[in-house]
């Protein structure tokens, strides 16, 4: 019989056969994380569902609604760059429970009858704010869970295809929830959610010391000069910018289905299907590279991969059929697997005393860029037809991707050594 780890898991060898995400359940911190992700994961979606009804309900306006529903996004920026340096000058069990327990007093706070609306958003806000600090936090504390080989890759390679399922499952689940109780009611299942959540972390993870001490260089103390620590090496710079860009224009299609199933004389179904096709593509690929690929096999087809991501998008010049366009985002979909080996790169490239602050700063630049480039899409489309800025966003985006990668490829490591 196997017997349970509290170590971290080995890495596989680079060049043996395909582990899979099976493996990483035999550690029992990280099922604990994983728990403790999916609970959480869950009660923010089900707390954004039940706030936007809540909120309109109490309005009669679909602008606060909409506005209860964009403060999940809007405090990223901020909250990231400004929290950013307590993911290394704190413990991450203590960073991790903190981030829960304040969410799930906010929760708290909104399910209270006499809770005005203003005071929901503001909790809504601050919510939002810890987002990102507890995604860098948790994500840089898998390297103590599971160390720093492909276990780690996978480890964070299956929170990402958790949380874009949570996301396809979650909306139905919560339009199902709020058809049985009230938006409060729902409300309250969040704050359990989060308790939960905080509750695995404290008894399921062990306590392990800060990675940076608060008294450390000013470079590492102050947000500015972490973002600067981050973004100030050729190598680093260009990791971040290829996390951070192409899933920046790999939003448009998403953001401008709507109008475009209208015009091609799509209807409201067509259209809640292609909106899935993205996320679905995507779970699909990360699964199939995680699964079925070595971590050699990942490494070789990173880049490949990056520079054909955002190619399918080039299909809308033509304004395809809904066939078309699902295959097309499929496809894009499908080619988000050289995420795995990206994720290996940044790992190797960030120091260790900087690696909490790197990833909340990572998961902050992903959310922000998403939405920049939602709004930016929107923008063009006010003066450009939908099918052309999104052909115009692939090509764009392609030739962004290239550009990176070329730069990547003149980056050296400490040993003077091409990585990619």
């Amino acid at each position: 019989m196997p017997t349970e780890s509290t170590a971290p898991a080995p890495a596989p060898d680079a060049g043996g056969p395909a582990t899979g995400y099976r493996p990483l359940f035999r550690v029992r911190e990280f099922r604990a994380v994983f728990a403790a992700h999916l609970l959480s994961l869950l009660g923010v979606v089900v707390a954004e569902i039940s706030l936007t009804v809540l909120v309109y309900r109490a309005t009669g306006s679909p602008l606060m609604s909409a506005l209860t529903f964009a403060l999940g996004f809007l405090p990223y920026a901020v909250g990231g760059t400004l929290l950013a340096p307590l993911a290394d000058r704190y413990p991450a069990r203590r960073v991790l429970v903190g981030c829960d327990l304040l969410c799930a007093a906010c929760a708290a706070g909104m399910v209270w009858p006499g809770t005005p609306v203003a005071g929901i958003l503001v909790l809504r806000c601050a919510m939002a704010l810890v987002a990102p600090l507890f995604q860098g936090a948790r994500s840089a504390s898998l390297t103590d869970v599971l160390g720093t080989g492909e276990a780690f890759v996978l480890g964070r390679s299956l929170l990402r295809m958790v949380a874009q399922s949570a996301q396809l499952a979650g909306f139905g689940l919560g339009g199902l929830l709020l058809a049985a109780v009230s938006p409060r009611a729902a409300l309250a299942l969040t704050t359990a959610g989060f308790l939960a959540s905080a509750l695995l972390l404290r008894l399921g993870t062990r306590a392990r010391p800060a990675r940076a001490a608060a008294g450390g260089p000013a470079v590492r103390a102050s947000p500015l000069g972490g973002l600067r620590a981050v973004l100030g090496g050729r190598r680093l710079r260009a990791l971040t910018l290829l996390c951070w860009l192409p899933p920046a224009f790999a939003v448009v299609p998403e953001a401008l289905l709507a109008p475009y199933t209208e015009g091609v004389g799509a209807g409201t179904v067509t259209l809640g299907v292609l909106m899935c096709a993205l996320p679905v593509g995507t779970v699909a690929g990360e699964l199939w590279a995680g699964s079925a690929l070595t971590a050699r096999t990942r490494s070789r087809i990173t880049a490949p991969l990056a520079a054909a991501s955002l190619l399918p998008l080039l299909l809308f010049a033509v304004r395809p059929g809904p066939a078309l366009v699902l295959a097309a985002l499929l496809a894009a979909g499908l080619a988000h697997a050289y995420t795995l080996g990206l994720d290996r790169m940044y790992l190797d490239a960030v120091p260790e005393e900087l690696r909490g602050r790197a990833m909340t700063l990572l998961s902050t630049g992903l959310m922000t860029l998403q939405g920049v480039g939602m709004a930016l899409a929107g923008a063009a489309a006010e003066f450009l037809p939908a099918h052309v800025v999104v052909a115009g966003s692939g090509a764009l985006g392609t030739a962004v991707v290239v550009l990176l990668l070329t730069e990547l490829r003149r980056s050296r490591n400490e040993t003077g050594l091409a990585v990619i």
